[in-house]
């Protein structure tokens, strides 16, 4: 089957928030290099006007893969180009959630598949461009996996060693720890996966409280993980979450109008990482609607954190941790006759934009949140509206590539 996207060339665009360690890319090219990927992606580095854009630029270059580079200035002069500055407001400013700005450009010029990767990771010796192309592919017999909490309905993405590391992801409730667990055997058909998440060695992604409380002030953690701790890939099941971590995730197109990166740290009410969690959640009940699957475990990359305080990113989660115990309920019988990815998201916005929150901290962030949501919507509609769309502005390396084969 062709791997060329409708734009010609290659299909597949891989998103990388970096301010601090670009050069991780050059390790995700040699592995896509050696395993006979390199000529399907296409690499958008996401950065900020106080960032080395043009090292990032002259490291494509030398690499010689087709890329973009995208400051903050870029970004604004690629939403005047594309009609569409008066939505410039839903990718907030020096905030990881910029991932959106790559779901745009990735809309704009119709790539088949998405890539997200954090500057923070690489790639083990496995075929990691490889590995998520096969579960965007899968069909067969997979594990299942739900909570044993009815009530709750959270499935730790870590439960396969718990009893060893004890650990909980960034974002998972508090109210659902401890509900244990319930495997079965389920049949997927090939199409079914729209999301591939992949897991991480090194550095669990926690969140601060839970850092604290292994002992750790440097934003890390003391219990790191490795290649054993993870067993089997599995899907969630059916009117079940789990959090959705965006450093080593790849995704098909047609999931977009749902996956919209929310607007975290530029706002009045300072929070920050929930970004893909709270992402996460919506594609997941988006997903269930439309009968579609999000695939996690292998492939794992190689999570290295950098040191940093523990309490800058506890005072960026505490403002919504409230919040987080809740907003999943919120959409959880939202769009339930939806057929589309982007009926789905659009009920789930109208749920939060026109909801009642007042008895939880900062729930007007709620409201913030789903007008943000369908102002997502309406930016894409402008795209659709203003193809064919004019070239980029982020001064491309180049836009060739070849074609490959499934």
């Amino acid at each position: 089957m062709s791997s060329s996207s409708a734009r010609g060339g290659p299909d597949t665009c891989v998103v990388v928030p970096t301010i601090r360690e670009h050069e991780c890319v050059r390790d995700y090219v040699a592995n896509a290099r050696e395993y006979g990927h390199d000529d399907r992606l296409f690499f958008v580095l996401v950065t900020e006007d106080f960032c080395d854009a043009d090292a990032m630029r002259e490291m494509l270059d030398d690499l010689d893969v087709p890329g973009a580079v995208f400051d903050e200035s870029d970004r604004h002069e690629w939403y005047d180009e594309h009609g569409v500055s008066d939505y410039g407001h839903v990718v907030p400013a020096a905030s990881h959630a910029q991932t959106s700005f790559g779901l745009l450009y990735m809309w704009a010029h119709d790539f088949e598949f998405g890539f997200f990767i954090d500057d923070d990771t690489l790639p083990h010796d496995t075929d990691f461009f490889g590995g998520h192309y096969d579960n965007l592919s899968y069909e067969g017999s997979i594990t299942e996996v739900r909570s044993a909490d009815e009530d709750q309905r959270w499935v730790n993405v870590l439960y396969q060693n718990f009893d060893e590391h004890g650990l909980y992801p960034r974002g998972y409730p508090y109210a659902a720890m401890g509900g244990g667990h319930e495997t079965e055997t389920v049949e997927l058909a090939r199409g079914d996966v729209v999301a591939s998440q992949g897991l991480w060695t090194n550095v669990p992604d926690l969140d601060a409280v839970r850092i604290l409380m292994d002992g750790d002030l440097q934003g890390q953690a003391q219990t790191l993980t490795d290649r054993e701790d993870f067993g089997e890939d599995f899907v969630v099941a059916p009117d079940h979450y789990t959090t959705v971590c965006s450093m080593n995730l790849a995704f098909r197109r047609e999931v977009i109008p749902a996956f919209y990166q929310l607007p975290m740290d530029d706002n009045e009410w300072d929070v920050g990482r929930f970004d893909d969690i709270w992402s996460g959640v919506f594609l997941k009940r988006a997903a269930d609607i439309l009968g579609k699957r999000v695939l996690t475990g292998a492939p794992l990359c190689e999570h290295n954190k950098a040191p940093r305080s523990t309490f800058d990113d506890l005072n960026n989660e505490v403002p919504a941790l409230e919040l987080n115990e809740h907003v999943w309920r919120v959409v959880d019988d939202a769009g339930a006759d939806a057929n589309t990815f982007r009926g789905a998201f659009d009920a789930m916005a109208d749920a939060l934009a026109e909801g009642e929150f007042e008895e939880w901290n900062n729930g007007e962030f709620l409201r913030f949140v789903g007008e943000h949501m369908q102002d997502w919507l309406d930016c894409l509609d402008s795209l659709d509206a203003g193809r064919p769309v004019p070239a980029s502005t982020g001064r491309a390396v180049a836009e060739t590539g070849g074609e490959a084969d499934d």
